[in-house]
């Protein structure tokens, strides 16, 4: 099982979202209001009158072959709106309540 974290522009919400559904991936928990700042490029996303853009946030806990689609296709995704932004990272998860 892997635990995959999405943190995308709020203008890439809802396709990383169609994604997600084309994909079946279903459980998963979102934000659509985070602050952030890239790494290494972009600009900050901070939702102020001096970066007025903000993220959204997915985590979604999944299988492997689904995690590894996944991924590919928000690499689509961000191929087509390197501008927009879109990052994701994942890490082994162990079990379920």
């Amino acid at each position: 099982m892997k635990a995959l974290f999405i943190a995308c522009d709020q203008a890439l919400y809802d396709e990383v979202q169609q994604c997600m559904k084309d994909l079946g991936v279903r459980g998963y928990t979102s934000w659509e209001e985070v602050m952030g700042c890239g790494m290494a490029t972009g600009e900050p996303h901070l939702g102020d009158a001096v970066w007025p853009m903000l993220n959204s946030a997915i985590i979604s806990i999944t299988d492997d072959e689904h995690c590894w689609r996944l991924l590919d296709a928000l690499r689509a995704l961000e191929a087509k709106n390197p501008k927009l932004g879109v990052r994701a990272f994942w890490w082994e998860v162990g079990g379920t309540l």
